[in-house]
């Protein structure tokens, strides 16, 4: 079974998992390069970033050493070669204060996100974690543990989440590869992604998407749906077993609806999916392209147009090149195509997007970057930097805050990308482990478009 979960992973898991690696002068140099070798491979078939996997790297010695944060690494290159890289500390097994800052990082994320702390060690006296070890089960995190055979078995059993027999390994270094495909199924069953989520909406259709769970000869799903305080037979539809989307069609404006995914297969039981839409009022509906209020910077209207069969024209406007520093143009086969990206200049109100595959859906986005004049950039402490900003409030519901991130000491590398979202009422924000180091940052508005007309800035269009 553990082949079989391994060939989803890419596509189906979401959530943190922090390294707490023993890098002590207990642990000997070869056992030290085994531990991140072993931790190398068992990441590798893990899709990075936020909406997937983020993952974390804690030393322990005498003082504890983060050595990467959870939103330091969006891609398997740029991970693989940062374990590989790592130095290991010597000094004492101080591992009850790395737990300290293991419980900060792993409880300021979101709450309802799946943790995962796996402690590498030798288990030579590791000190007194049983208190933090409890604090972290009680908030939610999943504690898994890999010893040397010498390794105090007592403590380690105390420590992790049950169950045992798939969360605790006790193992010769020379023979701690034959552990890897157990230990990658049990994080997987802990982060695995399992919600059926409302990705696009109008006021007569709605697009479900979900995480892959079956391929297309191991089963099939079956979605029903029905609308909520309303008389109406319930509507059901069976799809391959290869989807992960689906259109609902025909549906009532204003109306409230609940959607039930139900993945059926010989091999397994899987959870029934579910989840409660309303459909926009009828006014809402974008199948013509009504342009958003003026106050609204960036462009209001979006149209595409057909320039062939591998090809298409898309256009926006209006220009505000005194308010815009530039546009971006993100596209990808809907709806979990690889997203290519093109920046064009604040004067420019069209580009033509090439090498696109005939009989595929495409969805495009259009974003206007604003020029840098009511965002502003203070370093406060030690690698952070305060960002402010000034917008009016009215008619948003938040912001995504982006910025790129590149290490000091490795130019050559590509730059960490994070996120992050902001209520509405928020008018700045601090970035931990950013001075010296922040590259880009852009503030988008994101919800004042989603609620007056966001379909005109993004549109699916299919190809030839």
């Amino acid at each position: 079974m553990a082949r079989k979960l391994c060939m989803f992973t890419l596509n189906c898991c979401e959530g943190d998992v922090l390294l707490l690696l023993d890098s002590s002068g207990s642990v000997a140099n070869r056992e030290f390069s085994r531990l991140l070798h072993f931790a190398t491979i068992l990441l590798r078939p893990f899709s990075l970033g936020r909406g997937h996997v983020r993952v974390g790297l804690l030393q322990v010695g005498t003082n504890p050493n983060l050595e990467f944060g959870l939103d330091v690494h969006n891609n398997q290159e740029s991970l693989q070669k940062a374990l590989q890289s790592v130095s290991q500390l010597q000094g004492d097994t101080n591992t009850k204060a790395a737990l300290r800052v293991a419980q900060g990082l792993l409880t300021e994320t979101d709450e309802n996100m799946p943790k995962v702390l796996l402690w590498l060690t030798d288990g030579v006296e590791p000190g007194d974690v049983g208190g933090a070890m409890a604090e972290l089960k009680a908030q939610g995190v999943s504690v898994l543990a890999v010893s040397t055979v010498h390794g105090n078995y007592q403590v380690l059993q105390r420590a992790v989440t049950p169950p045992l027999e798939s969360h605790l390994y006790s193992v010769d270094i020379d023979d701690i590869d034959i552990i890897t495909e157990d230990l990658r199924e049990a994080i997987i069953k802990i982060i695995r992604a399992e919600r059926l989520r409302v990705v696009d909406l109008t006021s007569h259709s709605a697009v479900l998407q979900w995480r892959p769970v079956l391929k297309a000869d191991s089963g099939y799903y079956e979605i029903s749906y029905n609308s909520l305080g309303k008389a109406g037979p319930e509507t059901k539809r069976t799809l391959s077993g290869n989807s992960s989307w689906v259109e609902l069609t025909n549906l009532q404006p204003d109306t409230t609806y609940t959607a039930a995914l139900h993945p059926e297969s010989n091999q397994r039981l899987f959870n029934t999916l579910s989840v409660n839409f309303t459909t926009l009022p009828a006014s809402h509906h974008f199948s013509s392209l009504s342009p958003l209020p003026s106050d609204v910077l960036g462009p209001t209207v979006v149209s595409v147009s057909d320039s062939g069969s591998r090809q298409i024209r898309v256009s926006w406007g209006p220009l505000q090149p005194a308010g815009v520093q530039r546009y971006t143009v993100e596209y990808g086969a809907f709806p979990s195509g690889e997203v290519l990206t093109v920046t064009l200049p604040s004067q420019q109100n069209s580009t033509l997007l090439t090498g696109l595959q005939p009989g595929t859906q495409y969805l495009v986005t259009v974003t206007a970057l604003p020029a840098l004049s009511d965002l502003h950039l203070i370093p406060v402490e030690h690698q952070e930097v305060q960002v402010a900003w000034q917008a009016n409030q009215e008619g948003l519901k938040g912001y995504w805050l982006s910025w790129e991130r590149q290490n000091p000491h490795t130019y050559t590398s590509k730059p960490s990308i994070s996120s992050l979202y902001l209520p509405a009422s928020s008018r700045s924000t601090r970035l931990k482990h950013s001075h010296r180091a922040v590259e880009c940052v852009c503030l988008r508005s994101t919800a004042r478009a989603e609620e007056k007309g966001y379909a005109a800035l993004q549109r699916g269009t299919q190809i030839g």
